[in-house]
């Protein structure tokens, strides 16, 4: 792990016996943990500028973990979220990825899966945090590093994952991206791995950022190959 800097992680868990393990697995790796049992205490921890990660249950009580993601992404837009669900339906993985989860991990999952996720999410802040300054295109304004984008006077909070996603494009902009690639360095998945994901967080982020997401100008889609920033490719 890159232990340089310490990350801080927040478990949202409201099961005591898997919060304990979390909180032991995760703080044996050398990360800074603090935890909550139910989704209020969660959202109010989750203010607090030195928690970097969120591990969130989808099912806890007072407050749903869609409801808390909805709410953090609404005052904290770059904090990095995995939602923990033991559910493995596809319209549960959709509906916290919609809700701004950056990521997510089915129960039961191995130790070492969630360590390789909380390493790479690490990696992908500390190059956050050297990005240089805004990317213009098509009327949008990118703050990457701070995950806000912004059009005329509107600001527009972006996903850890939304950032990540662009800041590829971009930086590989003399080309296509292909889904592996995005599956590989967003995702810190295997690029064989069948799943949607890609599409829907691009679909969503369309959304988000294009003046008419029925014809973007930023994420163009490559048939048969990927994704393609449009300034150049």
């Amino acid at each position: 792990m890159n232990s340089e800097p310490t990350r801080k992680v927040l478990i949202v868990e409201d099961e005591a016996s898997i919060r304990k393990a979390l909180i032991d697995l995760v703080a044996n790796a050398g990360y800074t943990v603090v935890s909550a049992e139910d989704g209020d205490a969660g959202l109010t921890l989750a203010e607090d500028p030195s928690i970097d990660i969120v591990l969130l249950d989808l099912m806890l009580p007072i407050r749903d973990g869609i409801e808390v993601c909805q709410k953090i992404r609404e005052r904290r837009p770059e904090l990095y979220v995995i939602m923990l669900t033991a559910k493995g339906a596809e319209d549960d993985k959709v509906a916290g990825l919609q809700s701004g989860a950056d990521d997510y991990i089915t129960k039961p999952f191995g130790a070492s899966e969630l360590l390789a996720r909380l390493e790479s999410v690490g990696r992908r802040l500390a190059m956050g945090e050297e990005t240089n300054g805004p990317i213009e295109m098509d009327g949008v304004r990118f703050h990457l590093a701070r995950c806000i984008a912004v059009r005329g006077e509107d600001e527009i909070n972006l996903t850890a994952k939304e950032a990540a996603i662009l800041k590829l494009l971009h930086q590989h902009r003399d080309r296509a991206v292909t889904r592996a690639e995005l599956l590989e360095k967003v995702w810190s998945a295997p690029a064989t791995l069948e799943t949607r994901t890609v599409d829907m967080t691009i679909a969503n982020l369309r959304q988000k950022i294009e003046s008419n997401p029925a014809d973007p100008k930023i994420v163009v889609t490559v048939k048969g190959v990927g994704y393609a920033w449009t300034e150049i490719y």
